[in-house]
């Protein structure tokens, strides 16, 4: 047998690899130090985190600031409502923008493109916080779960993103044979073109969870039910409450200013892990999902 010849790569070639692995070697270490920073504080005692003395591993270890993080009450309520602000409000609005994108996919839907253009007048212009404040009251939204569901469901990027893989993923032919044995469009949607849609419907869905777990303005503008409230603004209360500027005995300010410091780092690791766990089982399917349809065979 044979052995294939291997190509010796040019100067040229090896020196322009060698320039790329420095630089996702210095962009991994700008991005991990840190992280490691962030995780080793968080398991650090007060007086090291106050005083500068944390770089990449913990100094005299302590779980005081998980203590103090998981002790309150409020941040179970938070974690419930987030998770629930998240998978209702991923659920919505990945169904909202497949429904919206797919029709202005299909070449013969009339009026595809006017309707196309104004949805993307609507990411360049839009009403404003008062008048979409306004839109809610008079929906008797506020003060609900729907507030944090309803009003930005659809994002265009992501329909963007969908109506794009659904023109150059998803031929035209599959859809006449389709038509041709009498399935319906909603039949066709649902049992061709969804399964046929999986990289792209991560994407999106990933988009919309990351967004609505982080997202915590407009639960301060239209919540003040604190029952209702998801994790960001809870946490980001439990920060101000343990603002040391409000304290007038010195010791009690010390100690409140070194436990705010700690409790920085412990509420990023706490808010931080729900996302770290669902992203591996959709890594796979982002990098195919973004990409699809950039490039025409």
């Amino acid at each position: 047998m044979v052995k294939p010849t291997r190509i010796k790569d040019t100067l040229v070639d090896r020196c322009f690899m060698i320039a790329v692995y420095l630089l996702l070697t210095v962009g991994l270490i700008v991005i991990l130090v840190p992280l490691v920073h962030i995780v080793a504080s968080s398991f650090s005692s007060p007086a090291a985190v106050s005083s500068g003395h944390v770089l990449l591993w913990p100094v005299d270890f302590s779980l005081r600031g998980y203590e103090a993080v998981l002790s309150n009450p409020q941040i179970l309520t938070g974690y419930g409502n987030s998770l629930f602000y998240t998978v209702a409000g991923t659920v919505i609005s990945t169904s909202l923008t497949i429904a919206i994108a797919y029709p202005l996919s299909r070449p013969g839907f009339r009026g595809r493109n006017v309707i196309m253009a104004l949805v993307l007048i609507t990411m360049l212009f839009s009403g404003g916080l008062i008048p979409t404040y306004l839109v809610v009251q008079q929906l008797g939204l506020l003060d609900t779960r729907w507030a944090l569901l309803l009003p930005n469901a659809i994002a265009v990027w992501q329909v963007i993103i969908a109506r794009t893989y659904f023109r150059s993923a998803i031929p035209e032919g599959l859809a006449e044979a389709a038509e041709l044995d009498g399935s319906s469009d909603l039949r066709f949607l649902w049992s061709v073109v969804l399964p046929l849609s999986k990289p792209m419907i991560a994407v999106i869905a990933l988009m919309y969870a990351i967004g609505q777990w982080n997202a915590y303005f407009d639960a301060l503008i239209y919540l003040k039910d604190s029952s209702l409230q998801p994790l960001q603004l809870v946490l980001r209360n439990i920060l101000i409450l343990n603002n040391p500027a409000t304290m007038t005995d010195v010791a009690m300010q010390a100690d409140r200013k070194q436990l705010s410091d700690l409790l920085k780092y412990s509420l990023i690791v706490v808010a931080s892990v729900p996302v770290l766990v669902i992203y591996p089982f959709v890594a796979r399917y982002f990098t195919k999902g973004v990409l699809i349809g950039a490039i025409k065979g």
